[in-house]
């Protein structure tokens, strides 16, 4: 496994971050965002048992993973689900399988709105999709051209901790209601 999960999910969210975060541009130290979404991983469920624990697996990083269950948990700061969290957690799900822990299931967990999305064991539909996924990632983060600013900013771009470098100097395209690439 060559990449972790947070690839999986700028794939769906924007190339261009993809490709910048891929190259080691990392903005995510300027973000309040992502300091507000360490913050939620840290205090959301202070119930949680001990042995709920974060695991890293390569370049993955699993919010927490219960080996009893066979569970993984992900918890997210977003006000709304996401086709990208779903495929970063299905991500996650393929790299334990890929290490020999079969069956196993995810929860992304939302907080803010208190709703979870439960998710079985992977498919085979889903191990394809993940394969193209991989294989459009290979694209993007090989090629030395980044892709190019929307032509039409999306209302995630105003969150994103690379704003400022896409836009920096140059005419802020009007906003798309538009929240997600589809695959």
């Amino acid at each position: 496994m060559k990449y972790g999960g947070g690839h999986f999910n700028y794939l769906l969210v924007c190339p261009r971050k993809l490709w910048l975060y891929a190259g080691g541009v990392g903005m995510e130290h300027t973000s309040e965002r992502v300091a507000e979404g360490k913050l939620l991983h840290a205090t959301a469920y202070p119930s949680r048992p001990g042995r709920y624990e974060e695991l890293e697996v390569g370049p993955v990083k699993i919010d927490f993973y219960d080996p009893r269950q066979r569970v993984i948990h992900e918890i997210k700061l977003s006000d709304r689900m996401e086709e990208a969290h779903i495929w970063q957690v299905r991500y996650y799900q393929l790299v334990l399988e890929q290490i020999g822990i079969a069956g196993v299931r995810a929860v992304v967990e939302y907080p803010s709105i208190r709703h979870t999305e439960q998710l079985g064991e992977l498919t085979d539909e889903d191990r394809v999709r993940l394969s193209e996924m991989e294989r459009r990632i290979d694209r993007i983060v090989e090629s030395e051209q980044c892709p190019p600013i929307p032509p039409k900013r999306k209302g995630i771009c105003r969150r994103c901790s690379y704003f400022d470098f896409c836009y920096v100097g140059e005419a802020v395209p009007e906003e798309d209601s538009d929240q997600e690439d589809s695959l």
